[in-house]
């Protein structure tokens, strides 16, 4: 699939590695770190959605996504996503990722408005339940972030290049490309959600970690599956 992500935002929390493990598939690690897991509720703008060879559709193409994801290792000890869930604004999209990607996709009353440095991000859940799990998020936009400000927490927040799912009772893994995200300061000015909990986490604790961006380009591969242990050679 190729899409472009716009007009993202990253909010980040420390949650207890042990909660966070609990939630996780057979053959899946949470990586830690300074010592916590971390949970990020990412709104953004989902556009350009195609396949190779087929042009983008314009109502189909687009619409708003929220996700709430974590950080894991698989057997080999490469890195990547792993979403608790998945919110977006369009029904065929949500049916076709939740068919094609064994992601968990919900159907959602979304919008995102970006305008003059400010986003605000709405999203109420439809189905599959909990019906009526929302985020309403505001983010002030900041100076670009240069690249000697970056530090190894921002990269290992948002510089994620694998997805991880679960196909047949099995994990499997996708390759993501983009460049890297092109990074500013951000400032949350409200925040009214519970989509984490929705996902099975307790509520959030103390001040989020924030980052936005513009947006990039991606490429997502198609999955194949995680050898483990178990698997003969």
């Amino acid at each position: 699939m190729y899409q472009r992500w716009s007009h993202i935002s990253f909010i980040h929390w420390r949650y207890s590695p042990a909660l966070v493990q609990s939630m996780l598939p057979p053959g899946l690690t949470v990586e830690e770190f300074d010592g916590s897991a971390w949970v990020g509720l990412t709104p953004f703008l989902m556009e350009d959605v195609r396949v190779p060879g087929v042009p983008a559709l314009p109502w189909l193409s687009r619409f708003p996504e929220t996700n709430v994801r974590t950080y894991v290792r698989d057997p080999q000890g490469r890195g990547g996503l792993w979403f608790l869930s998945l919110d977006a604004g369009r029904l065929l999209p949500v049916l076709g990722a939740r068919a094609g990607y064994r992601l968990p996709y919900y159907w959602s009353d979304m919008s995102v408005r970006a305008e003059d440095g400010r986003r605000a991000y709405r999203c109420r859940r439809r189905r599959p339940g909990p019906t009526g799990a929302r985020c309403d998020a505001g983010v002030e936009l900041g100076a670009p972030l240069a690249d000697a400000e970056r530090d190894e927490l921002t990269d290992f927040l948002t510089e994620r290049y694998r997805l991880f799912t679960v196909i047949g009772g099995r994990p499997a893994h996708a390759e993501v490309e983009h460049r890297p995200w092109p990074l500013h300061r951000a400032r949350l000015t409200h925040l009214d959600q519970d989509l984490l909990q929705a996902a099975g986490l307790t509520a959030p604790d103390g001040d989020p970690i924030l980052h936005a961006s513009p947006g990039v380009r991606v490429r997502v591969g198609m999955w194949s599956r995680l050898r483990t242990p178990h698997d003969r050679p």
